[in-house]
């Protein structure tokens, strides 16, 4: 299937998918036709039992420079309301599988709410992270405020979104909202790296691992125990955890086959 603002590459790699945002002239921005675009990507890759792990990446000069601002200059709140834009955001949430986003340049406003909506973030030295939106009057409405806060903590969040302040790749590591900085040349080979460590793993235990991550996220201590114990039960319902048990003592390396 073909996009008319991302590229997509099933299998970049064996078991692992990429999604390249394709609008360089505008640095990335997430206009409504790209997010639309990125949901149905990710819809038919989190179905394709040849993909393990999906990474989203940019261009070496962006990540996403924000959303487009001038499909929303005009608009009342009404109109927003209409739109419902945040749907689409909704359901990239909702993919199974693990996504990596490789971050290098701008990520910034909604490009850096779709990098958090992923579950890792690679970044390259010259990335950076903001949520400028106040500087035009309005806040970050796509996860911004909240997954910002639970990630680096209260103060750097504020400090931020009340600012619109970028921060580094290196602070950013430090803030603990990236999982490693890179040099430019190899951001991208460094997101596939982790992929291929994650998809040689039980794709039923990675999925329900991932499950159990986001509800500690999402929710609080006891709900997020409760819902952690019901998924650790359920990995021993597949065949991958027959074949992993069975493999480590018989001290071989596992074969993985997602049943």
């Amino acid at each position: 299937m073909t996009y008319e603002f991302i590229l997509v590459e099933p299998q970049f790699e064996k078991h692992i998918a990429l999604i390249r945002l394709n609008r360089p002239k505008e640095l990335n921005a997430l206009n409504l036709q790209l997010m639309q675009d990125l949901k149905h990507a990710l819809y038919q890759l989190d179905n394709d039992d040849e993909v393990r792990c999906i990474i989203i990446t940019g261009n070496e000069k962006s990540f996403a420079a924000g959303a487009d601002i001038k499909q929303m200059e005009n608009a009342n709140a009404i109109d927003m309301l209409n739109r419902d834009q945040f749907e689409t955001w909704d359901q990239i949430r909702k993919t199974r599988k693990p996504v990596i986003a490789a971050v290098s340049g701008f990520c910034l406003g909604g490009g850096n709410e779709l990098a958090m909506t992923c579950d890792m973030i690679v970044a390259s030295e010259t990335a950076k992270f903001g949520q400028p939106e106040i500087k035009i009057g309005i806040m970050p409405g796509a996860g911004g405020t909240q997954r910002l806060a639970k990630a680096v903590g209260k103060a750097l969040a504020m400090e931020m979104v009340l600012t619109g302040k970028f921060i580094s790749a290196d602070d950013a590591l430090k803030a603990g909202l990236i999982n490693k900085v890179v040099p430019v040349e190899v951001y991208l080979d460094e997101a596939v790296k982790l992929a291929k460590e994650i998809a040689q793993q039980s794709p039923i235990a990675i999925r329900l691992a991932k499950e159990s991550v986001l509800k500690a996220f999402d929710s609080g201590l006891q709900e997020g125990l409760y819902f952690e114990r019901k998924n650790f039960y359920m990995c021993f319902a597949s065949e991958d955890q027959k074949e992993g048990m069975n493999a480590f003592v018989e001290k071989r390396k596992p074969e993985f086959k997602g049943k």
